[in-house]
């Protein structure tokens, strides 16, 4: 028996909440001193694409995968450089260590819930041996970053399967980017509102290299919310520890950076560092049950390292002396990056009947106006 079409269309508008396509910007919320780039997104940075996998099912399932490609070549076989730095441990980033150990990436970077951590890594293998040229390849270093969407989401019905990861890689592209309820977002929480995927890039001046830095961030974690350096959890009321609340800071923030400018491994570490600072400015607290984490990589193609058991590299990288512009770049897109995430996310109906609400953008602006962090 086929469902008339119009019923058809009435059930899908109930099981996928509309995005609010709200960004910073759009409120006039001008976030650092640094300029954006053209799509103020971490594909800003050349080469860098980005694909989904979003599964909104019945009334439980809220979920999903992102995954961040830093070229679109043979990552296994042309690494990029690249470091990890660890805020909180409580999390499961599997790739870490060999990252730490060598300074490169060989794979996709997976983003998911924390019990698909396993099931991603079997896609980036399957995915890695499956490329021509890889035929010989006997390991495969997944990177596969988690937080966890159980208030939301059955995740103990570890409904993320091979194919939905594989059908993100296969489906990452460059150019605008959709945020909020998407992918490793769709059933986040953040600062007691609905989080999700959120975005950004700053851009140097040309006499400072004219480096492009963006960030993508998955946003499931708690403390008192700040935007522009205003108190806004404080002032919705709504914030960690207020009155006794029940609610928890636990959850995991994990966060990618690109940029193309030339930094080797130690350099993208204390990127990846500066990059905290940015969530630290949201009002993020690293509370004791959240992993979050850094990834940095870089794209300049003079910098990747070949699998070809190659003895000497010749590589020319930015000076330490030359870091600071970058630092600050990391750290204006990382806040607003996760600003964004709120933003664009809708209240979302998940597990047990349980509802998360949006961050209200009208209270919002409200409240910069109060600040005059904002104009109409």
């Amino acid at each position: 028996m086929r469902l008339p079409v119009l019923l058809i269309l009435l059930l899908l508008s109930f099981q996928l909440p509309a995005q609010s396509n709200k960004r910073a910007a759009d409120l006039n919320i001008h976030i650092g001193v640094m300029q954006p780039g053209k799509l103020n997104a971490i594909t800003d940075v050349s080469g860098v694409t980005v694909g989904h996998t979003t599964l909104i099912k019945a009334d439980s399932v809220r979920t999903g995968v992102t995954v961040i490609l830093p070229h679109g070549g043979n990552l296994f076989q042309q690494k990029v450089p690249a470091a990890v730095y660890t805020g909180n441990g409580f999390g499961k980033l599997a790739g870490s260590t060999q990252i730490k150990e060598l300074g490169n990436i060989e794979s996709p970077i997976v983003l998911t819930n924390t019990l698909g951590v396993a099931t991603a890594m079997n896609a980036i293998v399957s995915y890695t041996l499956s490329l021509k040229g890889n035929e010989n390849v006997q390991s495969v270093n997944a990177v596969v970053g988690e937080t966890n969407d159980g208030y939301l989401n059955d995740i103990r019905g570890r409904h993320i399967k091979e194919q939905d990861v594989l059908n993100a890689i296969h489906n990452a592209s460059p150019g605008k980017l959709t945020e909020g309820n998407v992918g490793a977002g769709t059933g986040t929480v953040c600062f007691g509102f609905k989080g999700g995927i959120g975005t950004a890039s700053r851009v140097l001046p040309k006499k400072l290299g004219g480096y492009t830095v963006g960030v993508l961030v998955q946003t499931n974690f708690g403390g008192v919310l700040t935007v522009d350096g205003v108190p806004v959890g404080e002032e919705l009321k709504k914030y960690y520890l207020r009155d006794q609340l029940n609610e928890t800071p636990d959850g995991s923030c994990l966060i990618v950076v690109a940029t193309d400018a030339p930094l080797d491994a130690r350099n993208l570490e204390r990127l990846a560092k500066r990059a905290f600072m940015g969530l630290a400015r949201t009002g993020g607290i690293a509370s004791n049950g959240s992993g979050d984490y850094v990834i940095a990589f870089s794209t300049d193609s003079t910098l990747r390292i070949p699998s070809d058991g190659r003895e000497k590299l010749t590589q020319t990288i930015v000076a330490n002396d030359a870091m600071s512009p970058l630092f600050m770049a990391a750290i204006e897109a990382t806040e607003e990056a996760i600003i964004n995430s709120l933003l664009a996310a809708a209240t979302m109906k998940g597990k047990n009947g349980r509802i998360v609400e949006a961050l209200p953008p009208d209270k919002l602006k409200e409240i910069l106006l109060k600040y005059k962090r904002s104009t109409d």
